[in-house]
Parts: C-alpha cells; structure tokens; sequence
C-alpha cells in the first residue's frame, strides 16, 4: 500500500512538472492597439523613441534607452563614436592604399602598431586636439541644443529646411552607425588574419 501510494505521488509529481504554470497578473500588459518598433516590428517601441530624433527606429531591443535619462547626451556619445569611426575606417583604407604625411614615422600600414611607430609627440597632439574639443563642448552634452552641433558646418547647411536638414541628420547617423561596424571588423580581421584590408601583405 505504501509502494502505490510513493508511485501514485511520483506520477502526480511527474504529471505537475508538464503543466503550464500559473501566468502572474501583469498591470503593465501590452495594448493591441500599442506602436511596433519600425526595425523590430514583433516589439513594442520604447516610450522615449517617439521618432523625434533623427534615424530613431525605435530600435532597443536591451532597453538601454530606459535607464537613460537624457537621450541628447545618448546621441551626442553616438554621434561622437561614429565620427571619429568613419575617420578611422578612411584613414585606414587611405594609409593601406600608400597615401600618407611625408615621414618614415608616417609609412607603418597596420594599424595597431602605428600608434608606437607616430611616437609619444605625435600621439599626444592627436590627445589635446580631442581634449581641446571635448573642453570646448563639454556643457552642450547637458544642455539644450542639436546633438552633434558643433558650429563647423561652414555655412552649408543655412537655408535648408526643417526637412532637408533632417535628412542630412539621418544621413550622418546612418554613416556613423555603418562606419562603427566597419572600424569593428576591420579592426577584428586585422587581429585573427594579420593582413592589410586591401590584400598583400604587411
């Protein structure tokens, strides 16, 4: 009787552990009629993404733009990585092709040993040069203004629209964004291959 009743009580058991669990009550649940993300249309979009930002997808699928309190700073820190990206992927392709300063501390191709080829003179003015925009533009990462302004446009974007600027705003963004990749892989197949991006050899 007591070998059924242990038999009876592992069946019941076994049986319990297939069955769906008790969904909580969740006070936050999606609406139907809730706004998809453009580039990820089977998610919600993120309250903050509402578009107003120039090349805003709605695209967070971690949800970092949750624990951000201020999305211009967000942008200014994209907008900074993806320039100087799209600077570093240029010049690596540039210096591979043979185009240099005059110089022999100038003429090393691979990338991660030019740094020590240039010198502590040489890399430290590419420093005060970062140091000294970084000084200059310090308060506009918290304040009110356009992400990424930093008055160099040289007049060229005077006289546009709202909507040609815009344009010209996705169009950055969407360059920085690309070139972060670029920089990324170029950088990741110059460790694993050890060859210069345009074929031959170092």
């Amino acid at each position: 009787m007591v070998l059924k009743s242990v038999c009876l009580a592992a069946m019941v058991a076994t049986a319990a552990a297939f069955s769906p669990a008790a969904q909580p009550q969740r006070t936050g649940s999606v609406s139907l009629n809730a706004e998809m993300s453009k580039s990820i249309p089977f998610l919600v979009r993120p309250e903050k993404l509402d578009g107003s930002m120039a090349g805003d997808m709605g695209f967070d699928p971690m949800g970092l733009s949750d624990i951000q309190t201020d999305l211009k700073y967000a942008r200014w820190a994209e907008l900074k990585h993806g320039r100087a990206a799209m600077l570093a992927i240029v010049g690596m392709v540039i210096q591979e092709a043979g185009i240099h300063f005059p110089g022999a501390q100038f003429t090393e191709i691979n990338p991660l040993l030019a740094p020590a080829k240039v010198g502590l003179a040489g890399n430290m003015q590419v420093f005060l040069t970062i140091g000294i925009i970084e000084c200059a533009n310090f308060n506009k990462y918290y304040g009110e203004g356009e992400p990424g302004d930093l008055g160099l446009d040289l007049g060229m974007l005077k006289g546009m629209s709202p909507e040609q600027l815009k344009y010209r705003q996705e169009q950055e963004i969407v360059h920085c964004r690309l070139a972060m990749i670029a920089i990324t892989g170029a950088i990741v197949q110059t460790l694993l291959f050890d060859k210069p991006l345009l074929g031959g050899s170092w």
